[in-house]
């Protein structure tokens, strides 16, 4: 490929002696200087394939003070320190300097990188800006500025920022942007920044969840949820759990934890600090798990990830796209475990085909342990089973041959979701009513004390 010797020196140190599919595309458009437009799978080799070209093309120059020649904006502080460790690998053999900028931590360190000089910035967008307001970068040197996973950078609301970015630095300089979808604001960005790229889609996006099995594992409630994240992360170790909230991630963490389990959480309310350090607990082994949100996903780059368990499901396709992709990695095999209520097999359902994948139905009362993803890949049915009744099965009469949900216990206090009436006409506790000194009117009943038409709405809301 006509890279410098030091580079092809610093890759084989690495035993990095083949480029993959997306590398042998990407680097000659971008040697000779071309804009490129980049689309790959997850562990694919992006950061190499826009890394190297940068690196060969500014070895022998020194930059000035507070002018780098290179941008990488990324959309997380996780995100920006897996490209610092790929990129300073072949950056190091060249002597070129590489300063890494984010929020959430001090301005000295950098601003003092900055004023020596630095070759190459990798930057997420509201610090980059910051220093540009202050002065300590200036972009009138910029030769070379990529976009790395440019369509969560838009997610996030960065678009007007990275919009800004690129308008600030010099037209004739060489624009790269890599993506997983090449649609709505990612489009804008590419019609108003890029001039004629060279395009290459190398294992379409859908190819991210087509290489892994996917399954959905059907739960009766909250007690039930954290019986099958603690049953699958115990039989499947090297494993990333989501949930929808930061407090979702700490709580589940310490559930793990009181089954034995070492797990380390990775979401907003942790300094940058604590979430390096858990991070690299998981990389290296030292923590068996980590419990993650979505704002997350994408900062997650380990390989060796078995199994991704949806604790909560996805908002949307989308997300259920980028939190999957944490496993099944540079051609690795992986599963991907979807817990849900019965209210919410079709919405997941919904999104697994939208994404393009068809996957097996569990139902934890009868699903095979140890739940191995080899076990699951055998056992389940394509088409899920006909809904539960809402009612628990130990709270009336069992349905033959079937385990009731929540018979393994849980030592949490949170009820089942979705199941059981109202709290006053089980416990015998009083109303809100009762205990306000106002009459309690009878279950059923209009305040005029007629008997009530109940309407669907009504049901659902009591059930």
């Amino acid at each position: 490929m006509g890279l410098p010797r030091k580079v092809l020196a610093a890759l084989v140190l690495e035993d990095i002696e083949t480029p993959t599919p997306v590398q042998e595309a990407v680097i000659p458009d971008a040697l000779a200087g071309h804009d490129v437009l980049g689309r790959a799978r997850t562990g694919s080799g992006k950061t190499l394939a826009f890394g190297i070209p940068i690196v060969a093309r500014l070895a022998g120059e020194q930059s000035r003070p507070h002018h780098p020649r290179a941008l990488v904006i990324v959309p997380t502080r996780e995100l920006a320190g897996q490209v610092e460790r790929s990129l300073g690998l072949v950056a190091r053999a060249t002597k070129l300097s590489l300063t890494t900028v984010y929020g959430g931590t001090r301005y000295d360190g950098q601003i003092q990188q900055l004023r020596r000089g630095t070759d190459i910035v990798v930057a997420t967008p509201g610090r980059l800006q910051d220093l540009i307001d202050k002065g300590i970068v200036r972009t009138d040197d910029v030769q070379i500025t990529v976009l790395d996973e440019a369509d969560h950078l838009c997610d996030l609301g960065f678009y007007p920022a990275v919009d800004k970015l690129l308008a600030l630095t010099p037209e004739g300089g060489q624009r790269m942007l890599l993506s997983a979808t090449l649609d709505g604001d990612v489009d804008a960005l590419v019609r108003a920044h890029l001039r004629d790229p060279r395009r290459h889609e190398v294992d379409p996006s859908a190819g991210a969840v087509t290489t892994m099995e996917h399954h959905v594992l059907t739960v009766g409630g909250f007690r039930d949820k954290v019986a099958a994240a603690v049953a699958l992360v115990e039989d499947n170790p090297r494993s990333i759990v989501f949930t929808r909230t930061r407090e979702g991630a700490t709580e589940l963490r310490d559930a793990l934890a009181q089954h034995g389990i070492t797990a380390v959480d990775l979401h907003g309310n942790l300094n940058q600090k604590v979430r390096e350090r858990n991070l690299e607990r998981f990389a290296s082994g030292r923590a068996d798990a980590v419990v993650a949100t979505d704002v997350a996903a994408r900062g997650i780059h380990v390989d060796g990830v078995g199994m991704v368990v949806h604790f909560d499901p996805p908002s949307d396709s989308k997300a259920y796209l980028h939190r999957s992709g944490r496993t099944a990695r540079a051609g690795e095999s992986g599963a991907v475990v979807t817990i849900a209520t019965p209210r919410q097999v079709d919405t997941v359902r919904a999104m697994q085909q939208d994404v393009g994948v068809t996957a097996r139905h569990h139902d934890l009362r009868t699903t095979p342990r140890p739940m191995h993803a080899l076990v699951l890949a055998e056992s389940g049915t394509i088409e899920p089973a006909g809904r539960p009744s809402r009612r628990p099965a130990h709270h009336g009469r069992q349905q033959a041959g079937r385990k009731p949900y929540g018979r393994k216990p849980y030592g949490g206090s949170k009820p089942h979701g979705g199941q059981g009436g109202h709290p006053a006409r089980r416990t015998g506790k009083p109303t809100g009513a009762q205990t306000s000194g106002k009459p309690a009117r009878a279950a059923g009943t209009r305040p005029n004390g007629k008997k009530a038409r109940w309407t669907q709405a009504d049901r659902d809301a009591r059930r």
